[in-house]
């Protein structure tokens, strides 16, 4: 329940005044990015991904295979792209459409 010091807020949207602290709940969870994978799983911070498809990485004169495990993934503010690492390349970014989750 609502503390009672809890400041109340006039709710555009519903038509009701509410309390601040869940009106700032709800700010918070509508401004998180949902990312998902091709597959269209939802993917998170800390997940493992497969590629779906061999990818030459520039810069690193490199191929990654296809089923090549990318572990720890990162979130970026980029829905279509995500920060991993592999052995062989730091701060690797791939596109979520070559990614399924594993």
């Amino acid at each position: 329940m609502t503390g009672h010091n809890d400041d109340y807020v006039y709710d555009d949207a519903t038509g009701e005044w509410r309390p601040a602290s869940e009106m700032a709940a709800i700010a918070a969870a509508a401004g998180q990015i949902e990312v998902r994978d091709a597959a269209g799983n939802v993917l998170a911070d800390g997940d493992s991904v497969v590629l779906v498809k061999d990818l030459k990485v520039k810069g690193a004169g490199q191929t990654l295979k296809q089923g090549t495990v990318i572990k720890w993934i990162r979130l970026t503010d980029n829905p279509e792209e995500i920060d991993c690492r592999h052995d062989a390349i730091k701060g690797l970014v791939l596109r979520t459409e070559f990614v399924r989750k594993r």
